[in-house]
């Protein structure tokens, strides 16, 4: 009676180890942004449905200038870098119209850093590359910064 209780809770024991795994693997969560915008910005609406549309859930929250301005500070981002909207996810600051690519790249690799900046609103970044502007395409950065305030370049589009 005891070796079939005994094989009876090793089995028991080995399934429950094996569900956690199994349930991640069925119940994979998007990553959650949360984005700080006005509410009549159309670009940062634009960036926000690149993101959805690349497998992110995004939460907006629709704050004045001055508002945006002051989160961005709360976060730890210097103003040059700055844009026209600011978001959060998994830890990272990411400001502007930074690729959906290169934040799934980021989260991946985990580096010590504050986040990631397109500083500006480059014409042909995701959200900024609508039929207004005609398929015009400027060359552009995506900035790694650090923590100090530092920053290096993370990916270049030309």
């Amino acid at each position: 009676m005891q070796r079939r209780t005994l094989i009876q809770s090793a089995v028991a024991l080995l399934g429950a180890a094996a569900l956690p795994t199994t349930a991640l693997s069925q119940n994979v969560s998007k990553p959650m942004v949360d984005v700080w915008k006005t509410s009549t910005c159309g670009c940062c609406k634009d960036w926000v449905k690149h993101l959805q549309d690349s497998g992110f859930e995004v939460k907006t929250h629709d704050v004045s200038e001055a508002a945006k301005a002051t989160r961005r500070s709360q976060l730890g981002l210097a103003e040059k870098y700055g844009s026209c909207h600011t978001a959060l996810v998994g830890g990272y600051v990411v400001e502007g119209h930074v690729p959906a690519q290169d934040i799934r790249k980021l989260l991946k690799e985990r580096p010590r850093a504050l986040g990631l900046s397109v500083p500006g609103m480059p014409i042909g970044s995701p959200g900024m590359d609508g039929p207004a502007y005609d398929g015009r395409k400027d060359a552009y950065a995506v900035l790694l910064v650090q923590r100090d305030g530092s920053s290096s370049v993370y990916q270049k589009y030309a």
